[in-house]
């Protein structure tokens, strides 16, 4: 990240972990720590290029921490640092309003959208 960060708060949060992959990549290290091959597989969608780009930009922000042990084939961990570990709180506000959203989104009737 370069740069001044943004006045406004939330604003900063969202520079550091607003995109899809950020967010699914904390949920899955708040349950401790995965390699890559572990993170790959639970996280549907992203792509090999996209994954190993994002976590490299988290552990650039210092959300993350990488440790790569010296072994043949490379072994490499990833784990939340204690500045990752803090967005606890808001990973599980975003849980919480999704699991009401889709509680009320059942209750709709089947021609209402919301998007």
């Amino acid at each position: 990240m370069t740069g001044p960060l943004p006045d406004c708060p939330v604003e900063v949060t969202l520079l550091l972990i607003g995109n899809k992959w950020k967010v699914l990549i904390l949920r899955e290290l708040m349950a401790g720590t995965k390699r890559f091959s572990e993170l790959k597989r639970s996280i549907v969608g992203v792509t090999q290029k996209m994954l190993t780009q994002q976590l490299r930009d988290m552990e650039e922000t210092g959300l993350i921490a990488r440790k790569v042990y010296p072994v043949v084939p490379p072994k490499v961990e990833y784990s939340l640092t204690e500045l990752g570990q803090s967005l606890r709180p808001v990973l599980d506000a975003l849980q919480t309003w999704g699991e009401n959203f889709k509680r009320s989104y059942r209750e709709e009737p089947e021609d209402r959208r919301y998007w």
